[in-house]
């Protein structure tokens, strides 16, 4: 078994789990902040929403330079909702799968650069570019989302087990 196809699994249940999240993003409170330096709870769940795709990047091209010299920087997409928001993690999760399970381990070892403007920010194996820059980053925000939803009074889905709003099975 290759290293990609044993990440297979672990990616499909963070996608599902945080898809599960983002469904329940309140368009009302897309605004809102838990204090004045956070980022809106739509701008959270549209960062949310844009790591899976983030592995378009790191799995194909040997680096991304998110503000390269001559053109213009990498803008993430916005919230405009939660169904957009839905539907372009879905099509990312899909694209960035299929892209995953096609590495091969050669490709997995080479080493893979971030720059700004250039200059190399992090170089480091694909695999472990992969595990901080996508999965470790998505899960880390991931439960910044939980935080938000929670201080709104939303409803929270399981992640690892159970929560407080989900009864046992």
């Amino acid at each position: 078994m290759s290293l990609a196809q044993s990440l297979l699994p672990e990616f499909d249940h963070e996608m599902a789990t945080t898809r599960r999240l983002l469904e329940r993003v309140p368009e009302a409170d897309a605004g809102w902040k838990p204090h004045p330096k956070s980022m809106s709870l739509g701008e959270l769940a549209a960062h949310v929403a844009n790591i899976p795709g983030w592995a378009q990047v790191t799995l194909g091209p040997d680096e991304f330079d998110v503000a390269p010299p001559g053109a213009a920087p990498y803008v993430p997409p916005g919230y405009t909702g939660t169904p957009a928001l839905l539907q372009r993690f879905d099509e990312a999760v899909a694209t960035s799968r299929a892209m995953l399970a096609a590495t091969t381990d050669e490709a997995m070892m080479r080493t893979w650069s971030f720059k700004r403007g250039g200059a190399v920010m992090m170089a480091m194996p694909r695999a472990a570019a992969y595990r901080s820059f996508i999965m470790n980053h998505l899960i880390h925000h991931r439960g910044q989302l939980s935080v938000y939803l929670r201080l709104r009074d939303v409803p929270l889905p399981s992640v690892y087990g159970p929560s407080a709003d989900e009864a046992r099975s």
